[in-house]
């Protein structure tokens, strides 16, 4: 594990490539964000939660695809970002929303070059996932700020009341899934050496014993019953800190929002771009969140690396850590070959960059893990490991639904 924090500190911090990475500007550069205003909410009828998790589209559009579609014009983005709000009593509103100073980006495939080959599905060759197993990593930023969802997927802490997760985790582009109308969230933490549970059950000992006084062999019998329970539980949680298995606060959600970019009810595909959802919490936590950040370029990636921990279903509830490098990108999605199974997808993904005041590194989370997807490159269908960007308009809708206004949502 000592040789994991100090990989974790080069690659998170200087990483040189052919010595021109510490000549380049890595610097969190805070950007003028369009303003997303709410014009008006409707109430919907209640989402019936009988959807199948589908953790794979049927089609996505790739790079080239999209380098063929036209470029979405204002009244299609402020249809896409208007967003449904399902509550913890089952009902569901739409909320419209109009966008306000809103400077149209380069409608352009900004790929990268060099991209490796596609070798294999998910995991690609040798296993580069680092398993976390101690307690000092697990339970400390910024590993403390991955989530494990009752539906099955990971996510991200950004506030004390919200989580960022992926939307196909909640919805399957036409219907909420089962499982997510009592939908938990459950947030790492210590295992206490003395639980409640252990003070009751000595309690009852106790009480058994007063009870039992007369009865010959009574207090004997239930010296070696206590000892016996006391082996088992020692042996269980010695197991269990073996094989690395966290302990979990699991928390309600009060509400989620998901863009009516992905949530089309039966209107045409899902779309890849808007694979990403907000859950507030019922109950806030103490845990240091990490922040949104604007999603940069490739090229001013520190050795174009990429960063995000979840929980894959491979490895028994263990927090799984990797980082690899970003192969291409779009305006809203990146590509890359993170080595990564099911369970992780919802995972944040996040970059370690100058902060420009105070002259330290600063983490801030730049995009979702989607997972592993299927998407249209020149008219055929292949498959990438896929994070939806978070950019200056998904910025604004995130911070609108966090602070219910966009005041706190000006710079990003």
């Amino acid at each position: 594990m000592e040789t994991l924090f100090w990989l974790i500190l080069s690659t998170l911090g200087w990483t040189l490539i052919d010595g021109s990475e510490m000549e380049r500007d890595f610097t969190w550069h805070l950007r003028k964000i369009p303003r997303l205003v709410s014009e008006r909410t409707f109430h919907l009828t209640s989402p019936t939660f009988e959807a199948d998790a589908k953790m794979v589209l049927n089609q996505a559009c790739g790079i080239e695809c999209q380098k063929g579609l036209p470029a979405p014009n204002l009244s299609d983005l402020e249809d896409s970002l208007s967003y449904e709000t399902v509550f913890e009593n089952g009902t569901r509103t739409l909320t419209r929303v109009k966008v306000q100073g809103w400077v149209p980006e380069p409608h352009e495939n900004l790929t990268a070059q060099g991209a490796p080959v596609r070798r294999k599905r998910q995991v690609y060759g040798t296993d580069s996932r680092f398993s976390i197993l101690d307690k000092r990593f697990l339970t400390n930023f910024p590993f403390n700020t991955a989530v494990k969802l009752s539906t099955g997927c990971s996510g991200i802490l950004i506030s004390p009341n919200h989580v960022l997760t992926a939307a196909h985790c909640v919805h399957d582009g036409n219907d909420y899934i089962k499982g997510s109308k009592k939908l938990r969230v459950g947030l790492l933490k210590m295992r206490n050496k003395g639980s409640g549970k252990k003070h009751r059950a000595s309690r009852r000992n106790r009480r058994e014993a007063r009870g039992g006084a007369g009865r010959e062999g009574s207090r004997e019998n239930l010296k070696e019953s206590a000892k016996a329970g006391r082996r088992r539980k020692e042996s269980a949680r010695g197991q269990r800190a073996a094989d690395g298995m966290p302990s979990f606060q699991w928390t309600r959600v009060k509400n989620t929002h998901i863009p009516k970019g992905w949530a089309r009810g039966g209107r045409g595909d899902a779309a890849l771009d808007y694979d990403y959802a907000l859950l507030e919490l019922k109950r806030a936590h103490k845990k240091k969140y990490m922040e949104l950040g604007i999603s940069p370029t490739v090229k001013k990636l520190p050795g174009g690396m990429i960063h995000f921990s979840g929980f894959d279903h491979d490895r028994a509830d263990q927090l799984v850590y990797r980082f690899c490098s970003v192969s291409d990108e779009s305006n809203d999605l990146l590509y890359q070959y993170c080595d990564a199974e099911s369970g992780s997808t919802g995972s944040g993904v996040y970059l370690r960059l100058k902060d420009p005041d105070k002259k330290r590194w600063k983490r801030k989370i730049i995009a979702v893990y989607s997972g592993h997807q299927w998407v249209d490159i020149n008219g055929v269908q292949k498959d990438y490991n896929v994070a939806v960007r978070i950019t200056p308009l998904k910025y604004a809708q995130i911070c609108l639904w966090m602070h219910g206004d966009d005041a706190s949502c000006t710079y990003g």
